[in-house]
C-alpha cells in the first residue's frame, strides 16, 4: 500500500515554485480540470497571466474495469474555444491519467493543441506507459493529499436558516 503524503500549502508553494520555470512561450487558453486542477489552475492563471481560462469536468463510471471504463464529460468547452489554440490542462496528480489523457483526446479533436501539466506523476500507476504530461513538478508513488481536501467537507456546512 502506498504511503500517505499530506502536503502543506508551503509544499504546494515548492511544487508551484519547480513546474512554473518549465513552461516556454505563451498559452492561448488554461483548461482546468475539475475539482484537482482548481487550485493550481488558479495560481497558474495569475503566474502566467492567462485569462482564457475554461473547465472541464470528466467522471468514469466504477463497477468497469479500470482499464475498459468510458469517460462521461460532465462539462467541457465547445470546439470553437479550442480550436487552433496552444491549451494548457492542468490538474493535480496524473495516477492512472485516464482523467488528463481523455481531456487531452477531446481538445486534439476539437483542433486544439493541447500540453499537459500537473503537480504529481505517478508513472508507476499509469495505464498510459507511452505518454507522461508534458509538465510536472514531482514524481511519486504516494496517495498524496493536497491541502484543499483536509477538514473541509459537506458536514462541515451549515444548514440555510430558512431551511434551503
Amino acid at each position: 500500500m502506498a504511503e500517505k503524503e499530506i502536503l502543506t500549502w508551503s509544499d504546494v508553494d515548492a511544487l508551484m515554485d519547480h513546474l512554473i520555470p518549465q513552461f516556454r512561450g505563451t498559452f492561448d487558453a488554461l483548461l482546468i480540470i475539475t475539482r484537482g486542477g482548481i487550485v493550481p489552475g488558479g495560481i497558474l492563471s495569475e503566474v502566467l497571466d492567462i485569462r482564457y481560462v475554461l473547465t472541464a469536468s470528466v467522471k468514469f463510471y466504477t463497477g468497469v474495469e479500470k482499464r475498459m471504463a468510458w469517460p462521461s464529460f460532465l462539462q467541457f468547452p465547445s470546439d470553437d474555444l479550442l480550436r487552433g489554440k496552444r491549451v494548457l490542462v492542468i490538474d493535480d496528480i496524473w495516477d492512472s491519467g485516464r482523467t488528463i489523457n481523455a481531456v487531452k483526446g477531446r481538445v486534439e479533436a476539437a483542433g486544439g493543441k493541447p500540453e499537459l501539466a500537473v503537480l504529481h506523476y505517478k508513472p508507476s500507476q499509469s495505464l498510459f506507459p507511452d505518454s507522461k504530461p508534458d509538465y510536472f513538478a514531482a514524481i511519486t508513488d504516494n496517495w498524496v493529499v493536497y491541502p484543499w481536501e483536509l477538514g473541509y467537507g459537506t458536514d462541515r456546512i451549515l444548514a440555510h436558516p430558512k431551511g434551503r
